[in-house]
């Protein structure tokens, strides 16, 4: 139901009140209206379309005790005016039933506000596939013709969050997020294995996306596979396409909490025999400073960055290992997590940062590798494949991580792995499972090609802002050989 009828109050309205009517010693809400639309096709034919709208409360509630500050969070949605003290009601009853929060830290201050935070919350609309939806239906057309048959859905959703704090926060962000997916499908030239291809875009507004194209490329792809070609699990020399290589290094990203590292954890602590472990020295515990890969690649965040947008404030629901309630409002700016082949900085909260003694960095919700080259995936695969068979991978999915000490992940191959020989695409091989170390990957990284904006495949539910050079890897982990499509 729309938040604009008649059974719901302006979301600004029902954050003043909802921090009117705390009694606790500190609160912060986030109201997150949310709209979206959404195609689905199947068969060459749209199958369904429709629009959704809701909204989402979370109050915060931080009590002060005699041994320290506890915090409530409660989360409730499709709330109005009327159900708004049962809830701050019930965020309050948490905090006090709590224990002190470690994470605990004085709410984010200022009287800072957003100029637009008491307008109407945006919106999105039918409209936004204007011109996508007749492209998809010359796309049909096409694929038609060519003998397969196209899957897929697009979605487009707009987020606005309204935070205000007991503090003096008054702060908006308006985030809109796209995707595509695009499946095309034939039968197999032996009549047993059909022939899959994939490919993804992330838009804000669909207005640079086609369909047409995306659908050209399939088609190539699934003339590719008209030649099927069985391989063994080995070692390949591989290229990696932005998406899987944005996969990869989301994973990496989660995996990058300071404290977590400095305790010795994961893949970024250094190891016990280390040099540089004196006690005290701030980030001693991790491997802060050193090098992860000979090529000058940088891996960054930046709220500002022109066409993955995001929020430039922290907004946060929950509290965990990389993020706290108590840091809602706290500016983010533009942090290099790698800075030319070298670890720069981990994710911290003012909390963790405390602990740690490394500066505050909190997660940022888009994600650039830099500093590659400035050759295209096409001019890649025209140096592959001399010395022996090598692959192209279309993408990769079902990660999981098997061993956090190496952040060691394990997944397979997914619609479309391809033979390169002698600089060109000579058919499809068999799907395989993998075991690699994103880590390890950039420290063996041959190449990089040129930085382009890809939508993560496996993550596209959680995390889609994303711009990623190809990667060559002389020498890919194809662990087993999957029968899967």
């Amino acid at each position: 139901m729309s938040p604009r009828n008649s059974r719901s109050t302006a979301p600004h309205e029902i954050v003043e009140r909802a921090l009117e009517l705390s009694r606790a010693d500190g609160c912060a809400v986030i109201a997150d209206e949310h709209s979206g639309v959404n195609l689905r096709w199947a068969g060459n034919a749209l199958t369904t379309n429709g629009v959704t709208r809701g909204r989402t409360l979370t109050v915060v509630a931080t009590v002060n005790g005699a041994e320290g500050t506890a915090s409530g969070v409660v989360s409730r949605s499709a709330v109005t005016k009327d159900d708004l003290e049962p809830l701050v009601r019930a965020a309050e009853a948490a905090a006090r039933d709590a224990g002190p929060a470690e994470d605990a830290q004085p709410l984010v201050g200022g009287e800072k506000a957003s100029a637009d935070f008491t307008d109407a919350p945006a919106e999105t609309s039918s409209d936004v596939f204007a011109a996508f939806a007749p492209a998809l239906g010359e796309s049909f057309r096409a694929a038609r013709s060519g003998g397969r048959e196209l899957y897929g859905f697009a979605h487009h959703g707009v987020v606005s969050s309204y935070l205000g704090t007991s503090a003096g926060l008054r702060l908006r962000h308006d985030q809109p997020t796209g995707t595509l997916e695009l499946n095309a499908k034939a039968p197999g030239t032996d009549g047993t294995v059909p022939r899959s291809a994939w490919t993804g875009r992330a838009t804000r507004d669909f207005t640079d996306v086609d369909p047409r194209e995306l659908d050209a490329e399939l088609g190539r792809r699934l003339g590719w596979a008209e030649r099927r070609v069985e391989l063994p699990a080995g070692r390949y020399e591989t290229l990696l396409p932005p998406t899987a290589v944005a996969d990869l290094l989301i994973y990496q990203l989660w995996s990058s909490g300071a404290r977590d590292a400095a305790e010795g954890r994961t893949v970024f602590s250094r190891p016990a025999d280390g040099d540089g472990d004196a006690a005290g020295r701030p980030g001693a515990g991790t491997r802060l400073g050193e090098r992860l890969s000979a090529l000058p690649l940088t891996l960054r965040s930046d709220p500002r960055a022109p066409g993955l947008e995001c929020a430039p404030f922290v907004l946060a629901h929950s509290s965990g290992d990389d993020a706290s309630v108590f840091d809602n409002g706290l500016p983010l700016t533009a942090t290099d997590w790698v800075r030319e082949g070298v670890l720069n900085r981990l994710l911290t909260t003012r909390h963790t940062a405390g602990l740690t003694g490394l500066p505050v960095a909190p997660g940022i919700d888009n994600l650039l590798l830099e500093g590659g080259g400035s050759r295209s995936l096409e001019e890649m695969v025209a140096d592959t494949g001399h010395d022996g068979p090598a692959l192209l991978l279309t993408c990769l999915w079902y990660i999981r991580e098997v061993d956090p000490a190496t952040l060691l992940l394990t997944g397979l191959t997914r619609d479309g792995v391809y033979l390169v020989e002698n600089g060109e695409v000579t058919g499809e091989v068999n799907n395989f499972r993998f075991n690699e170390s994103p880590v390890d990957l950039l420290s063996r990284a041959a190449e990089a090609g040129r930085t382009e904006r890809t939508l993560p495949r496996e993550w596209s539910d959680y995390f889609t802002r994303a711009a990623m050079p190809a990667l060559r890897i002389p020498d890919f982990n194809m662990s087993s050989v999957s029968r899967g499509v």
